[in-house]
């Protein structure tokens, strides 16, 4: 930012001119979105579905370090969405699912080293009964003291379509009185567990307050975003290479409404699915999705007009999570995202 503002000033003559054109390399800066990147363990090699090896979590650091990134800490970033207080472009937040050892063994210290935060969304019922390879309250709270953000994870991780509304709300209120007892406070901005919800689901999380919701589709945060339904890209072995994390971190918003089927569990298979754009990006034809139902590539896409975009998928997912992705090649070569991830009942 200095620099581009140092140049402003070399190159224009009058005030009134300097003014305006540092008000506009200002606002360039600026942006009303993020990359939100979710992690559970690291360097834990038989886990390898979600677990980041520790040569890659060095790799993602010190892209973190020595790029054009911002990290900040995951509940500034809501904040400003919610407040309309603009972001630096490149915005990133770190996020660990589950409270994972690893997190107090590896990757604590190479943050605390780095000056990263991060938020860890604590499963309460793994702290409570010492499941192999989890934290304990004692670590937790010494991360607490250190500057460790945290968030609601429920206290049984359960498949939340799975249960009512009541077993629901009972989990989380569990949850919160733990939380309370052992670190003092109840996290405002919850983590679904699986990444899985549905409109029963979020209108629970709505009804008990919580701020914002993060599931595990891809995606970038933007300001226009429903809050209970936040983005955020997952890194493990396979999905974690630098090249992916560049991409993730630099991506941008592909804005949307009207997506259909309006709720995430899904009661037909498969779904017809469908989103209208709120931007004009000018180059629909480069547009691609792809679905975890269907290999060999892109799926076939219908434009109508010049927003609407519908999917019409010929192979049903399999019961448990299904994904579409879609992307669309953005401005300096960076991507814009937005996928949805259904759970399938069995």
């Amino acid at each position: 930012m200095k620099h581009i503002r140092k140049g402003v000033m070399a190159a224009c003559g009058a005030i009134s001119l300097c003014l305006a054109m540092l008000h506009g390399a200002d606002r360039a800066m600026a942006a009303d979105w993020a990359s939100v990147i979710m992690y559970h363990r690291f360097g834990e090699d038989k886990y390898a579905a979600t677990n980041i090896r520790i040569d890659q979590f060095r790799e993602h650091i010190e892209e973190l370090k020595s790029g054009p990134y911002t990290v900040l800490p995951l509940n500034e970033i809501v904040d400003r969405l919610e407040s309309g207080q603009p972001l630096p472009d490149r915005t990133v937040a770190l996020t660990m699912d589950d409270a994972y050892r690893s997190v107090y063994d590896v990757a604590w210290p190479m943050l605390r080293e780095a000056n990263l935060p991060f938020t860890v969304f604590v499963a309460v019922e793994g702290v409570d009964k010492q499941y192999p390879g989890m934290m304990t309250w004692d670590q937790l709270r010494e991360l607490r003291d250190g500057g460790v953000h945290f968030g609601h994870h429920t206290y049984s991780h359960a498949h939340l379509p799975a249960l009512s509304a009541a077993e629901i709300e009972a989990d989380i209120k569990l949850a919160n009185e733990r939380y309370q007892e052992e670190l003092g406070f109840v996290p405002a901005i919850f983590a679904y567990p699986y990444g899985e919800y549905g409109s029963e689901v979020k209108s629970v999380i709505r009804r008990l307050g919580f701020k914002a919701a993060f599931g595990q589709q891809s995606g970038v945060a933007y300001s226009g975003h429903d809050r209970l339904e936040l983005p955020r890209f997952a890194m493990s072995e396979n999905y974690g290479g630098i090249g992916r994390f560049r991409l993730a971190a630099n991506a941008l918003p592909l804005r949307v409404t009207d997506v259909t089927p309006s709720d995430n569990v899904l009661k037909r298979n498969p779904p017809p699915f469908g989103f209208t754009l709120t931007e004009d990006y000018g180059n629909l034809s480069g547009l691609s999705c792809f679905s975890s139902s269907q290999t060999g590539g892109a799926v076939p896409i219908e434009i109508i007009g010049n927003s609407r975009i519908e999917i019409r998928l010929s192979t049903a997912f399999k019961s448990g999570r299904g994904r579409i992705n879609c992307t669309l090649l953005g401005p300096e070569r960076r991507w814009r995202w937005f996928g949805s991830l259904f759970y399938i009942p069995n």
